[in-house]
């Protein structure tokens, strides 16, 4: 493909795929067939998660917030077979760690929502931390289990607890949140800070990744057809978020903040690396 597609090209392309541009709008806008933009968006993408694996480690991370991304492979879950779930179409949730302090994203995994897919995220954060840490997460019942079990007494560990009320609007016309009826924080393990337990950072951080990744991209007619190509996706935009893309709050990247690199990367580096 490098042979044949110009590096500038191959530049303009990624550039497009990172700042959440559909694989057709970029066919039209550079002129090159969507199957080569697919093949390269892959192909730098799996360069990108194999670097994130390699540099985020011994992190000096103190405080962690994690959420979790819904998105769907072919279908939607509620539409699927048993056939179809068995052949890894429906559901997929991107478990997300975020750093407040330095906004770098030092773990993530895809995977179902399940009590498995919980516990490789929490053994995949705890990995990349080198010491003790704050972490905040919503309340969904598998994560205490597994933080427990993973990373034991050495933690400050708390969640969120919201409770939300029903709309007399139907749920599949709704398009906002449902209204938050209460808010309550739970102490888990250690002891946490109360005032801040809590993934407001990360959930933003999520509205980030619904902006830049066009598959997560709410009421649009873009998604992923194979885990692979949504796997892909998923570290290009985190390689370019933590490496690359200047955060506006800290004025560098994230991975500068948090002392990974010495300088910001560029598109460019990224083809480089596949």
């Amino acid at each position: 493909m490098a042979n044949v597609l110009p590096f500038d090209k191959q530049a303009a392309v990624v550039l497009a795929l990172c700042e959440g541009n559909s694989i057709r709008s970029i066919e039209r806008m550079t002129g090159v067939h969507r199957d080569t933009v697919m093949r390269l968006g892959v192909r730098v993408g799996t360069a990108c998660a194999k670097m994130h694996d390699e540099t985020m480690r011994s992190l000096g991370c103190s405080h962690i917030q994690a959420d979790e991304v819904w998105g769907f492979i072919g279908k939607k879950e509620s539409h699927t077979t048993e056939a179809e779930r068995f052949a890894g179409l429906g559901d997929v949730w991107t478990f997300v760690g975020f750093d407040p302090e330095t906004k770098l994203v030092p773990s993530y995994v895809i995977g179902r929502r399940d009590f498995r897919h919980t516990h490789l995220f929490i053994s995949d954060l705890a990995s990349r931390m080198r010491s003790r840490i704050h972490l905040s997460t919503d309340g969904m019942s598998e994560y205490a289990a597994n933080v427990a079990e993973v990373f034991g007494p050495d933690i400050d560990y708390g969640q969120i607890i919201k409770v939300y009320g029903r709309d007399d609007v139907e749920e599949q016309r709704r398009y906002s949140p449902p209204r938050i009826t209460s808010i309550r924080r739970e102490i888990r393990c250690g002891t946490p800070d109360e005032r801040r337990i809590s993934t407001s950072h990360v959930e933003r951080q999520n509205l980030t990744m619904r902006m830049h990744i066009r598959r997560l991209t709410r009421l649009t007619n873009a998604f992923s057809k194979k885990l692979e190509n949504f796997g892909a996706a998923v570290a290009l935009h985190f390689g370019y978020y933590n490496f690359v893309r200047l955060h506006g709050s800290i004025r560098c990247t994230p991975a500068m903040e948090a002392g990974v690199a010495k300088a910001p990367l560029t598109v460019e580096d990224l083809i480089a690396l596949a």
